[in-house]
């Protein structure tokens, strides 16, 4: 396989992986919405989604509202499994760890 020669720098900006944290833990079935991240444990980022890039890697942190029913640790660890997925695959930063604080359940929709 030949190497491609480096034209330039590619940045990323963190809000790219804040939309992709979002969007990907939205997409996982049991996961209801985004929910406001506490203040006391949550300065700066979007609405309940906070990344921090540190030695090359991805630290996420996001706190949800899932589906009342489910099992909150399969459900926890889904979430984890595709963020981190998606995060590698999209932009190719390690993932150092994902973070899924369950805020609050809601009922099944029907």
């Amino acid at each position: 396989m030949e190497e491609i020669p480096a034209l330039g720098r590619i940045t990323v900006d963190p809000e790219v992986l804040e939309t992709i944290a979002r969007l990907t833990a939205l997409a996982v079935p049991g996961v209801v919405r985004i929910a406001p991240a506490p203040k006391s444990r949550f300065l700066g980022g979007k609405e309940g989604v906070r990344i921090v890039l540190q030695d090359g890697s991805v630290l996420v942190d996001l706190y949800l509202v899932v589906e009342a029913g489910r099992n909150l640790l399969a459900l926890g660890r889904q979430v984890q499994a595709e963020v981190t997925r998606a995060i590698q695959e999209m932009v190719g930063l390690d993932v150092e760890a994902v973070n899924v604080y369950i805020e609050d359940v809601a009922p099944a929709s029907r």
